[in-house]
């Protein structure tokens, strides 16, 4: 494996930490704005009492990826900020709103109206930022950053329902009697859900783009989402028979797969049409140096992270 591969695979690690965890924070964003029946206080204080104590650390995989990406592959970072531009914005203004609504809402619970107020720009920025990112991998995919195309606003779709389905699994551990119940028929909607819309990203794609399609069943590309779509049958047996930590684990997993289904479907290329990995790698010094302070790094920052899930995730579900 060469060098810059080897540093697209780190890339794809910290890509996909931040889908499952990221994901399923943003997913409860989601349950919490539509949030319904007699039990709709419960389910937001379930969810804020899940995410509270760690939602921040899970962007340290985001700025791990943005790091990566201009000090490895400059020339792709420039065409990336500069083709995804908009898009990008929008998400990142959407982490800066959702974190800074749920700071307040937790601040603002004497206050009843002010407190609904956080909650909707909590919830609305839980949706744009997942959908934003996903039409940006959706213009990837379908080439010249078309992140407006009816694929890529369908993928965007497609990565909302998928952060919805990582919460409502996850939920299902932090959560328990009545309120297990009502995240379990959430994960068991979602998972149909996620089915629907990827069907339907393929075969706009198989329509409106065939070479996009042709990308996404390719050799070393199908293989990775027919398992996805495979996890995800597994997770709603799971979900019907109420294991729950199984669950949880197959979906984490039917998440990657759905990663490396597009990571293999772009492969060799990091700007599709544009540059391969080769064509962008910064010096090979430069890879060698990052791997080097990335493993480094990894020895602390791994370990941490373990312990502060360890410290706030162990006590008993809500």
């Amino acid at each position: 494996m060469t060098t810059e591969l080897l540093v697209a695979l780190v890339a794809l690690i910290a890509i996909a930490l931040y889908a499952v965890f990221g994901g399923a924070d943003f997913g409860g964003g989601v349950w919490d704005i539509i949030a319904t029946g007699p039990r709709r206080r419960q389910q937001r204080e379930a969810i804020a009492h899940a995410i509270g104590p760690v939602w921040e650390t899970n962007h340290v995989w985001l700025i791990f990826c943005v790091v990566l990406l201009f000090t490895c592959f400059p020339p792709a970072f420039a065409a990336l900020a500069v083709g995804l531009y908009f898009p990008l914005t929008f998400a990142l203004v959407g982490i800066i709103l959702r974190g800074s609504a749920f700071a307040f809402r937790s601040q603002q619970f004497l206050y009843e109206p002010n407190a609904q107020y956080w909650g909707h720009v909590f919830g609305i920025a839980s949706i744009l930022t997942p959908f934003f990112f996903g039409t940006c991998v959706g213009g990837l995919t379908q080439g010249h950053f078309a992140w407006t195309s009816p694929f890529a606003l369908t993928v965007g779709l497609f990565a909302v329902t998928l952060c919805a389905q990582l919460a409502a699994v996850f939920l299902t551990m932090e959560t328990r009697d009545e309120l297990r119940g009502d995240f379990r028929i959430r994960a068991i909607l979602a998972t149909f859900a996620l089915a629907a819309v990827g069907a339907l990203a393929l075969a706009i794609a198989a329509v409106t783009t065939p070479a996009t399609f042709a990308s996404l069943v390719r050799p070393q590309a199908w293989p990775p989402i027919a398992a996805a779509m495979l996890l995800g049958l597994v997770t709603l047996a799971l979900l019907w028979t109420g294991r729950f930590a199984a669950a949880r684990v197959v979906v984490a997993f039917e998440t990657v797969a759905v990663l490396i289904g597009w990571y293999a479907s772009v492969a060799p290329y990091l700007v599709p049409g544009e540059m391969t990995y080769a064509q962008a790698a910064a010096p090979e010094i430069t890879l060698n140096a990052f791997l080097w302070v990335a493993g480094c790094g990894a020895i602390l920052l791994v370990p941490s992270l373990m312990l502060l899930f360890r410290i706030f995730k162990s006590s008993e579900p809500a």
